[in-house]
This record gives C-alpha cells, sequence and structure tokens, in this order.
C-alpha cells in the first residue's frame, strides 16, 4: 500500500517537473552548459606572462637570456628598457607582470639575476617570477655546457604524480560536478517544496493520511535521479571533450553521488520546511551553498587553510564528496581506501534526511 502512495506521488512529481519552466531547463541545461564553458574559462594555468627586461650588461648572454625568454610559450618580452624606473612604470600600468633586471658585467662574473614580480595578481605574479627564474638558469646551464665550464648537477628532480601535465582541467571537472550537484539536488527540492506551500497545493496533501515520511521520499527521490544524470552527464563530456577519465572505479563514484544528493536534498527540504517564501528559502539556501564551496575544498585546498579551520570542514559534506572524486579522477583510488570520506557521508545523509521528515509538520 505505501509503496503504491509512493509510486503515484513520484507520477505526480515528475508531471509538475516537467511542466515547470524552470526544472526541466537546470536540469539539463546547468550541467551541459557549466562543464562545456567553464573549464575553457576558469583555469589557474598561467600563460604569456609579460615581462620587461633591465639589460645593464648589454652582452651576448644577457640578449641570449631575453631571447630564450621570449621564445618560451610561457613567456613574452615586452620591451627591453634602459632604466629600472621605466620597468616599473609598466609594472605600474599593468602592461607587464614580471621585472628582470641583468646586472652590469653579468657576462664576467655572473651573479644573481634580480627578479621582481607584480603581486596584485599572486598566482601569475608567483608563477611568473618562477618561469623567468627557470627559463634563465636554463640558459645559463646551455652556455655552461657550450663553452666547457662545470655545470652544477641539480640535488633533486621534480615529477608531478597524477597530473603529469599540470593540467588544471583535471581538477576543475570533478570539482564542477560536485557543485552541480550541490546546486540542483540543494535547490531545487527546496524551491519545489516552498512554492507548493506558496501556491497553497500543498494543503491538499495536508489532509490526507500520507506519511510524512512518503510525502519527504516522493519530494526527494527525483531529485537524487537527477544527480545521478548530471555525473552521468559531466563524465561523458569529460570524457569526449577534454578527454578526462576516471582512473577508479565509476561505481564508486555513483555511490558517492547517491550519497551527496541525499545529503543536500534533505537539507533543501529542511530549509524549505521552515521557511514560509520562496525568498527567504533561496537566501538560506545561498548561505550554505557559499559556505560550502569556500570551506569544502572546491577552489581552495584544505590543507592551505589555518587549522581550526581545516577541523571546521569536516562538518562540511562537499568536503568528503570532493576527495572522492578527485581521487577517484586522478589516483584510481580504491573504494576501500575511502571508506572514511563514504562514512562520513553517509552519516551525514542519515542526519540529512532523519531532520527532512522530522521538521515536516502536517497541518490538519
Amino acid at each position: 500500500m505505501k509503496l503504491r502512495i509512493l509510486g503515484a506521488l513520484l507520477r505526480k512529481e515528475i508531471v509538475m517537473m516537467r511542466h515547470n519552466p524552470i526544472i526541466p531547463k537546470m536540469i539539463i541545461g546547468l550541467p551541459i552548459m557549466a562543464l562545456l564553458i567553464i573549464p575553457l574559462v576558469a583555469s589557474f594555468d598561467v600563460k604569456d606572462v609579460q615581462v620587461v627586461a633591465v639589460d645593464n650588461d648589454h652582452s651576448q648572454l644577457s640578449r641570449r637570456i631575453i631571447s630564450d625568454m621570449d621564445a618560451s610559450h610561457e613567456l613574452n618580452v615586452m620591451d627591453v628598457v634602459g632604466t629600472y624606473d621605466e620597468a616599473m612604470d609598466m609594472i605600474e600600468k599593468g602592461d607587464a607582470d614580471v621585472i628582470l633586471s641583468i646586472p652590469p658585467h653579468f657576462s664576467r662574473d655572473i651573479s644573481e639575476l634580480d627578479v621582481e614580480a607584480n603581486g596584485v595578481n599572486a598566482t601569475k605574479g608567483m608563477l611568473g617570477m618562477q618561469y623567468v627564474v627557470s627559463s634563465a638558469a636554463e640558459t645559463l646551464r646551455q652556455t655552461a655546457v657550450e663553452e666547457g665550464r662545470p655545470v652544477d648537477e641539480q640535488d633533486s628532480s621534480v615529477i608531478y604524480r597524477f597530473n603529469p601535465t599540470l593540467n588544471f582541467r583535471h581538477y576543475m571537472i570533478p570539482a564542477l560536478m560536485v557543485f552541480l550537484i550541490i546546486m540542483i539536488c540543494g535547490f531545487l527540492p527546496a524551491l519545489n517544496l516552498v512554492s507548493e506551500k506558496e501556491t497553497g497545493t500543498i494543503e491538499a496533501m495536508n489532509v490526507t493520511p500520507v506519511s510524512r515520511t512518503i510525502f519527504v521520499l516522493s519530494k526527494l527521490i527525483p531529485f537524487w535521479l537527477t544527480g545521478m544524470l548530471v555525473v552521468t552527464v559531466g563524465m561523458i563530456i569529460g570524457r569526449v571533450v577534454y578527454g578526462v577519465v576516471p582512473m577508479g572505479n565509476i561505481g564508486s563514484i555513483y555511490l558517492a553521488t547517491i550519497l551527496l544528493s541525499l545529503v543536500m536534498s534533505g537539507l533543501g527540504v529542511t530549509i524549505a520546511n521552515k521557511s514560509a517564501t520562496m525568498l527567504q528559502t533561496i537566501f538560506v539556501m545561498f548561505a550554505f551553498i557559499i559556505i560550502f564551496q569556500l570551506m569544502g575544498g572546491l577552489f581552495t585546498p584544505i590543507g592551505s587553510m589555518p587549522d581550526w579551520a581545516q577541523y571546521i570542514t569536516y562538518a562540511v559534506p562537499p568536503r568528503f564528496f570532493n576527495e572522492i572524486m578527485r581521487s577517484i579522477y586522478l589516483k584510481g583510488t580504491s573504494l576501500a581506501e575511502l571508506r572514511g570520506q563514504f562514512l562520513w557521508l553517509t552519516g551525514y545523509a542519515v542526519l540529512a534526511l532523519g531532520t527532512a521528515a522530522l521538521t515536516y509538520r502536517k497541518r490538519s
């Protein structure tokens, strides 16, 4: 009997979703647009660093250093000026990112180069400075080899495991799937429920013998299925468009998706149960989403946060889903190795669903 009631309510929810002017477009359009556009434009990859050189040596070596920089893919030598003040003026105007100062008599007595970066854009300035230093060091090494001088052996070699090319898309695409599930499985159930409150259609349900558990499940199950659809679309686009393929078990990705969908939909329904208007629901959900994005490790590494903030992230469920997605995508981590993250997500899912059912009050 309960299954028949749940089936009837699910059919009603699907019909309402199909006739809603916003929900179908968000479910279909938002994942496709986000995954096709955002990885192309939102990237921490630094290219085209604008360099201005101050050549106080005017030697063949200094000219070669500048020429090699200009020939690299990451660096672009904008100009070679005669004084430091001219170079600083270009930095202040935003025409250059890094200043390379070559001291007098550098070719006779090789000393340290002076490299300064524009810190307004911290990421570009820091990486640009490293590119300049690396390029100059490689030119000096090649010159020493050609002249038969001894070359200092490097003490260590750098190998980037799991993402050898440091392609930011491998980092961004799993994060976008987390963001989409937060938005679709959290926002849409909340807006769907509170819209019924505003239109008064929920009053008809309140006078029926349908239990609150069955009612809440009828509101949530369609969006759990939607979360699975979003992840499937994300994996297809990631593979076909960007060549990003999960290294681990896809089944673990779907299991984690189900758990996060339970968490977010339960949170959305709980907020809707306590809200009187759609505007109130939007503001409260938006506050949670901002916290989840900033504290969940989506775009800011948790390890770089202060110690007290890292402890707070254990109260942010997307943190664990994000760790699962990146571990499976980049490292091929097994379900057994991620059992801690899965247990945290399971606990939050039980808590969210229980709270959603308990906060729904039928009114006669």
